[in-house]
Order: C-alpha cells, then sequence, then structure tokens
C-alpha cells in the first residue's frame, strides 16, 4: 500500500510503480513476459478509478520493452469494475519486438468474487494493447491550441466547491492528485448553462514529480480519464448532480504524439460528436504550454439517467 503521508502526487507515483511478481501459471501464455502486481487508491463509492488501471497497464508494458522505446498508443476495453480490496495483477504479453517497433498486450485481472487473495484469477478487468516505437526522425504537422485564459488565471477544484460538504466533494478538492482547472464553466454542481459543445480544461499533477519518462507517460493516461463524460453531460444539459445518472467507461483510447512531462500544465480540449443507445463518445486534445499538439484520446462511455419510479 501507498504511504499515507505522501502527498498526492507523490502517492499517483508509488501507485504506479508496480511490483514485479512471478509468473502465474495459470494465466500465462508462451508469450507472456512478466507480471506485476499494484494496489489501489481509496475513491468515493468504493470503485477502482479507472484511470488508475490504466495508468499501471501503461506503467507495466513500458518496463518489458526495449530502451529507448516509448509508447504512441494504446487501446483500453474496461470489462468489470475493479475491487479495491484486492491487489490487481498485469500479465504482459510480447507480441512483437520489430526493428522500430514493440506491440503489447496486458491483462489487468484480480480474485473472482467470493475469492480472496491466492484463490485464483478469477476476473479480467482491464485488456489493454500498446504500441511503443524508437525515437525517430519524419514528417511533421500538427493542429494548434486554441485561445483559453492560462490556469494562474482559472479557480482551483477547492475554490469552486468551497463549502460543499459532500464526501465528493472533498475528495475532488483535497485528495485527487491531478490540478484540474475548467476554462469552460464546471459542472460539478449543475449544467452547463451556456450548453458549450467543447470543453477545455487545463490539468497537471498537483506539485512536481520525480519519476521517469515512462511514469509521466503513466501519469497521463491516469489523469485523461477524469473528464471525458463531461462534454457528453454538457450536450445533454447534465451534471454530476443529476438525480439517477450513471456512467462507466467502456473503452479509452490514446495516441502520443509528443511527449511531455505530466506536472506542466496541458491543456485538454474535448468534444462530443455522438451519443446513442446508452453510450457517448468523447474526442479530446492535449496540448502544451507552447500550443503543441502532444496527445489525441478517444473515450466511448456508457451514459444513463434512471429515471425514479
Amino acid at each position: 500500500m501507498t504511504d499515507p503521508d505522501l502527498s498526492p502526487a507523490d502517492a499517483l507515483v508509488a501507485l504506479l510503480d508496480l511490483r514485479e511478481v512471478a509468473l502465474d501459471p495459470a494465466v500465462a501464455t508462451d508469450a507472456t513476459v512478466a507480471s506485476f502486481e499494484g494496489d489501489s487508491s481509496p475513491q468515493p463509492g468504493g470503485h477502482v478509478f479507472g484511470g488508475q488501471v490504466m495508468g499501471q497497464a501503461v506503467a507495466a508494458v513500458g518496463r518489458t520493452v526495449p530502451e529507448g522505446r516509448r509508447i504512441h498508443s494504446m487501446y483500453s476495453y474496461f470489462l468489470a469494475p475493479g475491487d479495491p480490496v484486492h491487489p490487481i495483477r498485469f500479465h504482459v504479453d510480447a507480441l512483437r519486438d520489430g526493428g522500430s517497433f514493440s506491440v503489447r498486450r496486458v491483462l489487468a485481472t484480480q480474485p473472482a468474487r467470493g475469492e480472496g487473495e491466492g484463490e485464483g484469477e478469477g476476473r479480467t478487468i482491464l485488456a489493454m494493447t500498446a504500441s511503443f516505437q524508437e525515437q525517430q526522425e519524419g514528417l511533421e504537422h500538427q493542429e494548434r491550441a486554441p485561445e483559453a485564459p492560462g490556469p494562474e488565471d482559472l479557480p482551483t477544484t477547492a475554490q469552486v466547491l468551497a463549502g460543499i460538504d459532500h464526501p465528493v466533494a472533498t475528495y475532488w478538492s483535497t485528495q485527487r492528485p491531478i490540478d484540474i482547472r475548467h476554462v469552460t464553466d464546471p459542472i460539478y454542481l449543475g449544467p452547463d448553462a451556456a450548453g458549450t459543445e467543447t470543453q477545455m480544461v487545463w490539468m497537471r499533477t498537483l506539485a512536481p514529480i520525480d519519476a521517469t519518462p515512462l511514469m509521466h507517460d503513466a501519469v497521463l493516461a491516469f489523469a485523461s480519464d477524469y473528464t471525458p463524460f463531461e462534454p457528453i453531460l454538457r450536450r445533454q444539459g447534465l451534471s454530476w448532480m443529476t438525480p439517477g445518472l450513471r456512467l462507466a467507461t467502456i473503452n479509452h483510447a490514446i495516441w502520443w504524439h509528443r511527449h511531455v512531462r505530466a506536472d506542466e500544465w496541458l491543456l485538454y480540449v474535448q468534444r462530443s460528436p455522438s451519443a446513442s443507445g446508452g453510450r457517448g463518445l468523447t474526442q479530446g486534445q492535449l496540448f502544451d504550454r507552447a500550443g503543441d499538439l502532444v496527445a489525441t484520446v478517444t473515450q466511448e462511455g456508457m451514459i444513463r439517467v434512471k429515471q425514479r419510479g
């Protein structure tokens, strides 16, 4: 477990820094090259944050590729909710090591409901495929960041939620390791009155972190999962406080175009082009302070509003 005396930012790095464990013959295949184990950070509602599992999975696969190769894309399917009581095992398969690229698959597993530690690996909660590349020269073009006020001119989440006595508000204000500042009005407490279709937020870790480049990539994956539902909620005139609101991530993909530090400000520009069949899609772009496009994110999630009878 992480040290309770660590700051939220340092605790995040410790959370993503997995411990290597012996291969389990019950789940290992001929392609399995390593297994790791990680714990979970407490969350309101007693669930495991999906961004945590993605960040840990990125850290796991990144430790199995040749030196000098960094992640450029990953695709995750969320298959079952994680149980914070049990550690999560990450089993990494090597699918390819070519001259420039390496491809890995990782399955995140936990004991089945009712089982204890050591009694089996009965549930796969996340499946991820990730590709890594050596640094290379090539053609260059990119979109540029839109105009936006700087993060220093925007209120913190703690300031927005000041005076709200609720466990979720307390967690978002004081325990979340990522500093998130909304350019568009936040929808924590109520819908977006303006009906804005494009959302913009600044984000970075709460404090500088002493971490490897791989860990910065893992933190970016972690942080990218906080706000993708919000553009969908905005278009539907909903907020996080809408009664009967049910949300769950189905899949999440990231393309790294340029690698940056996760403790420096990134502008996350998001929109939702579609919602149908109880699902909503969000597209996001991450820009650094210089306006360079550093990553593209897409997420599909289940979104339902249960009507009270």
